[in-house]
Order: structure tokens, then sequence, then C-alpha cells
């Protein structure tokens, strides 16, 4: 790699990092506010600019490279710096971050859950990274994860708070594609997900309507334009949608609460994790879908 007379701004080794840890453009654009279209011109001229391809690009996300592995470690190194003076800058008061990533679903279920989690008075500051791709907590890039199975990583303690169930939902209202028994697909990265295989697999031919995100696809299926396979603390706590079939077994997936075997240990990780570990298990009854709305 060579960056011999190149000034790279952190600015870009900013999106640089969240391409990276979020594995996407995509997924990136939620933490760094900008385009997809954007993020892909900025990547392309900081590769430019170090004169080396820094991702491999495939329909599934972006890959690093051997030259992407190690401009990650060197920006993280800059990150670190970054922080700490943003830290001296701001003094001691909320100095210490903890970093929580999940999947959209998950990570709206416990944002909703926030008082529970933080209080002004601990004197912490809580980052939400939603992300539907894994954010790779060895590296730092989140202190908390919630994941839907145990980390086999040798650096990542796992603890297995319960599991999760999916199953099928219409709105409530028998019109437009719920009527004709059509279904409301997804595209894009989020077509990746077990359930979104599961329902092209079973039902590829009814799709009518198709959303880049879990979100519209709620919302497309609440006015009435088809089925769709939601998570079960989804879908059960929606008054808007109706579970129309038993959950489907092959979907059930775990749920693992993920930290970094180092920084668990940290009083503000154990604090946050404990906590959320504690609002999820009082959930657990509707995450494995016993708790259905008539």
């Amino acid at each position: 790699m060579d960056t011999s007379g190149a000034d790279i701004s952190w600015d870009d080794l900013r999106l640089f990092l969240d391409v990276a840890r979020l594995g996407g453009l995509s997924a990136a654009t939620t933490t760094t506010g900008l385009s997809a279209a954007t993020l892909g011109r900025r990547v392309t001229a900081l590769e430019r600019q170090i004169g080396e391809p820094l991702f491999v690009r495939s329909q599934t996300g972006y890959q690093l490279t051997t030259a992407g592995e190690q401009l990650l470690e060197r920006a993280a190194d800059v990150e670190a710096a970054m922080r700490g003076l943003v830290r001296w800058r701001n003094g001691n008061v909320g100095e210490r971050i903890v970093r929580l990533s999940a999947g959209s679903w998950t990570s709206h279920f416990v944002a909703t859950a926030i008082g529970a989690l933080w209080n002004v008075e601990d004197g912490i500051r809580v980052e939400f990274l939603t992300a539907d791709a894994k954010v790779d907590i060895g590296r730092r890039a989140a202190d908390i994860g919630i994941r839907s199975r145990r980390p086999t990583e040798p650096n990542l303690a796992g603890r297995r708070l319960g599991t999760v169930a999916y199953a099928l939902y219409s709105g409530r209202k028998l019109i437009n594609g719920v009527a004709a028994g059509m279904f409301v697909g997804l595209t894009g990265e989020a077509a990746n997900s077990a359930s979104a295989r599961w329902l092209m697999a079973h039902n590829g031919d009814r799709i009518g309507v198709r959303g880049n995100d879990v979100h519209s696809v709620r919302e497309m299926v609440a006015a009435g334009a088809g089925l769709s396979i939601f998570p079960c603390f989804v879908g059960d706590s929606d008054p808007r949608l109706v579970r129309i079939a038993q959950p489907i077994t092959e979907l059930e997936t775990e749920q693992w609460l993920v930290t970094h075997h180092e920084e668990r240990h940290r009083p503000e990780v154990r604090m946050v994790a404990d906590r959320v570990a504690a609002v999820l298990h009082e959930h657990a009854p509707l995450f494995r879908g016993e708790l259905r709305r008539p």
C-alpha cells in the first residue's frame, strides 16, 4: 500500500470504516447519512488515492482485500485517537461510550426500551449501530451485539438469551394483494436474510411488490399489499398485522448477547449488557411467538 504524498482525510476514513464494518454500502447509509451512490464514489476515490482496491464487490456485500484489512487496522487506530481528542475537548462528562449493534428489527425493539437501558445519571453515552450485516465486535466496531447464533471467534463471549420465532402475517383488511393471495418480498442486500430466501423459495411466483428495507415491507403489508414473514415479536406487537399461520419451524433462530471477552469487564459495558439481557428476558415469550394478538 503506497500512500506517499497523499493526504487522507479523516472524513474519508470514517466512511471507509463504516462500509468495512457493516459489509456494504446500503447498511452504511444509515450511519453516514449519505446515499449508496455517494458512498460508492467516495470509496472509489479513496481506492484511487491509496493506489489499490480496498474491497471485493459482490451481490452479497463488500469484502475487504488485503490492502483493505491493512487500512482498517490503521484507520481504527486513527478513530481511537480521534475519540480521545473529542473526550479531551468535551471534558470527562459522558466520555464513556457503549456501542450496541443489532439487526433492524431487534435494534428498533431495544430502542423502544431505552428508558430501561440508559439514564442520564449513568454518566455514559449509548450509541445504536443498526445493521443486518454482522458488525465486527472483535475489532471493537461495537461493544455489545445481539446475534442470532453463538459466537465462534475466540476473542468473543456469548450469553444465550432465548429464541426468535418467525411467521406469516397480513394486514387486517382483505384488500388488494391480501385478498388475491399475493406476497410482499425484499430486494437488494435485505433479500439475503433466511426469511426472505424462504419466502422466495416457497412463494416467489406470487410476490407482487418488494422493498429494500424491512420497515417499508411492514408498511406495505399493513396497507394490504400482501402477506410477508416477520419475527413474531414484530408482527404480534403491531395491531395493524395479524398472524395467519403457526411459526415457521425452520426459520426459528437463537438469540445471543455477544461482547468482546476483554471489553465485557468494563463497568459501563457490563451494566448496559445486563440491562439489555433483562429487557429481552422480560419479553422472551413475545420473541418465542407465544403472545399472539387475538
